[in-house]
């Protein structure tokens, strides 16, 4: 046989949900708390009874138009910061508890920031009593007449409520009454807790009127807390070990068979007043845990679900006893939950365990925050996404709630004060988003099909029967029958009209002769029943004397062992006060040592910490000083390459000025050595000499292979022919597009030739956007020759991206045009022939004949 395989356990089908159910929306009320100084500035403004608007500290970045950001959120009712806690109770939980009395569940939870007052909202002060204990007081003062005696509900482990009999009842109350050792509850005639005292006063009492007096009411409260995703149990009476202490464990949720969610072996104690039931939520109070933060003193670091759960059942026909039968019990709850408030690690300085508890509350109340954005999105879009409610044990407690099994509100408290301004608008966010999920209305259980009115008739007819017993002179606790009452209240007819108004009436007297002669058999059978019930009253009491003798044999028996017992734990108690004594010598031991090792945990953490500031500091200081490193190695390897290049510049310019001044010179030499030569020759035989040579000017390809090898002055004379420099075309003249950088300082020349350069940009000042559009640069450069005549310069480059996404230039070419005066080379010479004199013209009158220089690099960066 093959084995099946193994999953999780299937879940039981619910029932279909009709498609037209009607739904309400999640009622969400917001409550302002005042600030705590009139100092303080104020974040949020209460606009209306349903608005409140939030205005932005002073510190915090204006928007885009300049003015602070305002915003608005919208709730079912704003309670502002002179609500009273009674004002509150009427509109938010009294609509509640009347739910609870007709078989409807509730869940009630505040939200907020810490500090923002939701355990005040929740639990209140002496006299200003919160929402819990006046919901139980209304609770209590609605069913105190109808309520079931002690015992006769029992839990039965499985979220439901079982009905015991009345001798079962009886046994049980009686075995509590004589475990004297067993703490038990306060109860309602003990003197109140001066914790919990005054918490309401008498003229804020209120009741519900629609209480139905044919069913028995009982209320059972449990107490637990949510720490770290663990649930504990608050009310739970664990056995202290004082050598061995043990944790408190932790439960788990089960689910019934109505799929209901429930912590299973959570202690439930049923109550019977208002005292009791808040002196047990203040005996567990005393055990949640809260700690003292940056942010408030007393702040909650769990959160705590304090249920309130009412048993019903009906009576039975004769409205005497109640209904034994267990599927017409009715059991409904409301669950009042304080959050832990969500809360910024950077501001409450957090560390250890309360930076973890910080972070699962906060990680608790963002999966809430998830379900609820599910929840609206599966309603308003018709998707059917999985809801994470087991992402925590909240929101997995509280899921049937939310899929229609009761009446879903919230509270979100508020603290105005500009500190929590960005904690606060993810509240109202989140308030926001909550407003629109929808959850199925409740619907009315019925309880059962039975007569309404059977515990008045049944007073009545007790009252009616204990005064005709009164007048025999017989005990008015005779009759106690339910049968017997029954008959008698069915059995006996009405009387009729007996008035006669006509004397040929012949029906009223019949009929009433016939009326009384029934009610004469009834009473007989009453009579006859009433001595069954006085026979069957006296065997039993007979049999319970029996009952009585074996229970007082039983009981000297059981004092005897009970002595023996006695000098037991006398005995354990001397040793037990032996070993306490020894514990405390052993515990004041073991504080001193604690207290040493927490001091030297403290130095430890003190010089941890102070070193890892230390190196933390160090390392930001050594990786400071490689980024500067590294920026003043580049910074003084781009200075020294410009340098270089400046340099380089500057001796290839005064070598090519050193060479055309010894040039001229040269040039100027010749020429007087020419005009003396041939002098000298015409003075002697008459015939002129052929002109020498003239001497070839240095060119820039000469200059250029000169320059690299840094000679210190041209060589004056040379042996080659002059060379004629055949016309170059510029490169401006292509079909690239230049930008033509012409400085404002520059000087008209009333020259014939002018450097055109077609398709140029004219810029007097170079910038980006004219370099993006352009391929080439020239630059025109005007300076003072040696001559005393203007020198202009054409500096030529090309324009390249670079990686910056700037534009760099790189120069390529400097073409350099010169102008010279005709008369300033006539005034020079002394004398010489006409032939001379025109060949000297002609040179000077030479036009202008553009030099080329050595490449050049630079750029021009973008700044950042």
């Amino acid at each position: 046989m093959q084995r099946p395989n193994k999953g999780k356990t299937p879940r039981r089908p619910g029932p279909k949900k009709a498609s037209n159910i009607e739904k309400d929306p999640v009622g969400v009320y917001c409550r302002i708390r005042p600030l705590g100084a009139e100092d303080e500035e104020c974040c949020v403004e209460m606009i209306s009874s349903s608005t409140i608007q939030l205005h932005a500290p002073d510190g915090l970045k204006a928007n885009r138009n300049g003015e602070y950001k305002e915003t608005q959120y919208s709730f079912k009712k704003v309670f502002g910061i002179n609500t009273t806690q009674m004002e509150l109770f009427e509109d938010v939980a009294k609509p509640l508890i009347e739910d609870l009395i007709h078989c409807k569940n509730g869940l009630l939870f505040t939200y907020g920031v810490t500090g923002s007052g939701k355990t005040f909202t929740m639990t209140g002060s002496p006299g200003e009593g919160g929402l819990l204990p006046r919901c139980l007081d209304m609770l209590f003062n609605s069913i105190d007449p109808v309520q079931a005696k002690r015992f006769v509900f029992k839990p039965d482990d499985k979220n439901g409520m079982e009905i015991q009999g009345q001798v079962d009842a009886l046994l049980e109350r009686q075995k509590r009454d004589s475990q004297q050792s067993v703490p038990r509850t306060p109860s309602s005639r003990q003197k109140a807790d001066p914790d919990c005292a005054d918490m309401i006063c008498s003229e804020e009492a209120c009741k519900s009127e629609n209480v139905d007096e044919d069913c028995c009411y009982s209320v059972f409260v449990s107490y637990i807390e949510v720490y770290n995703n663990y649930i504990y149990d608050l009310l739970e009476d664990a056995p202290f070990d004082p050598i061995r202490p043990k944790p408190p464990q932790s439960k788990i949720l089960r689910e019934d068979q109505n799929h209901n969610m429930y912590v299973a072996g959570c202690t439930e104690v049923e109550v019977k007043s208002t005292e009791e039931a808040f002196g047990v939520f203040w005996k567990g109070q005393k055990k949640r845990r809260i700690a003292n933060t940056q942010l408030n003193r007393e702040s909650s670091r769990s959160h705590s679900v304090f249920t309130v759960k009412l048993a019903q059942a009906p009576l039975d026909a004769d409205g005497d006893h109640i209904l034994q039968d267990k599927n017409q019990v009715n059991v409904s709850q409301l669950c009042l939950v304080d959050l832990a408030g969500s809360e910024r690690t950077s501001r409450t300085r957090a560390e250890g365990s309360r930076l973890r508890e910080a972070g699962n509350i906060n990680q608790s109340l963002m999966t809430l925050r998830t379900c609820m954005e599910v929840l609206r999105e599966n309603q308003m879009c018709g998707t059917n996404k999985m809801v994470p409610y087991r992402d925590s044990k909240v929101t997995h407690l509280f899921k049937n709630y939310f899929d229609g099994e009761g009446k879903v509100r919230m509270i979100v408290c508020v603290n105005p004060k500009a500190d929590d301004y960005d904690e606060t608008m993810l509240v109202m966010r989140f308030a926001e988003m909550t407003q629109e999920v929808e959850v199925a209305r409740p619907v009315d259980r019925t309880i059962c099909a039975l007569a309404a009115g059977r515990r008045h008739r049944n007073r009545a007819l007790r009252d009616e029967l204990s005064r005709r017993l009164e007048e025999q002179g017989g005990p008015s606790n005779a009759l106690d029958d339910p049968a017997l009452l029954n008959q008698l209240m069915e059995s006996i007819p009405a009387m009729p009209r007996c008035e006669l108004v006509d004397p040929a009436d012949d029906q009223t007297l019949p009929r009433l002769i016939e009326v009384l002669e029934t009610r004469h058999r009834v009473r007989q059978m009453l009579a006859e029943q009433f001595n069954k019930t006085a026979s069957t009253l006296k065997s039993m009491i007979e049999q319970f004397d029996s009952q009585l003798n074996a229970k007082e044999t039983l009981l000297h028996d059981q004092r005897s062992k009970l002595s023996e017992k006695e000098k037991f734990i006398i005995n354990q108690r001397t040793e037990l006060e032996r070993l306490e004594k020894k514990s405390k010598t052993l515990e004041y031991k073991v504080d001193i040592l604690q207290k040493t090792t927490d001091m030297y945990e403290h130095d430890k953490r003190s010089l941890q910490h102070e070193l890892e500031t230390r190196e933390q500091r160090l390392q930001r200081e050594l990786s400071e000083r490689r980024r500067m490193e590294q920026q003043m190695h580049g910074m003084v390897s781009d200075t020294k390459l410009k340098w270089e290049k400046e340099c380089e510049r500057r001796v290839n310019a005064k070598q090519l000025e050193m060479q055309n001044k010894l040039w001229v010179k040269d040039e100027k030499l010749k020429q007087l050595k020419a005009i003396v030569t041939e002098s000298s020759s015409c003075g002697s035989d008459g015939t002129p000499t052929e002109r020498p040579e003239k001497p070839e000017r240095p060119s820039r390809q000469r200059d250029h292979g000169t320059g690299q090898k840094r000679s210190a002055s041209p060589s004056p004379l040379h042996t080659a022919p002059p060379v004629h420099p055949t016309h170059r075309r510029s490169h401006s003249a292509g079909g690239e597009k230049w930008v033509d950088h012409k400085p404002a300082s520059n000087l008209d020349l009333d020259t014939v030739m002018q450097p055109i350069i077609p398709n140029a940009i004219k810029v007097s000042t170079p910038n980006e956007k004219a370099l993006s559009k352009c391929h080439k640069y020239v630059l025109r450069h005007q300076e003072l020759a040696s001559d005393g005549e203007i020198e202009t310069k054409l500096i030529k480059g090309n324009v390249f991206k670079t990686r910056g996404g700037g534009q760099a230039v790189q120069f390529t070419d400097i073409e350099t045009l010169t102008q010279e005066c005709p008369t300033t080379s006539s005034r020079k010479r002394r004398s010489g022939s006409g032939e001379g004199a025109a060949q000297m013209e002609d040179i000077e009158n030479r036009p202008p004949v553009a030099s080329t220089s050595s490449s050049l690099w630079y750029q021009k960066r973008r700044k950042p």
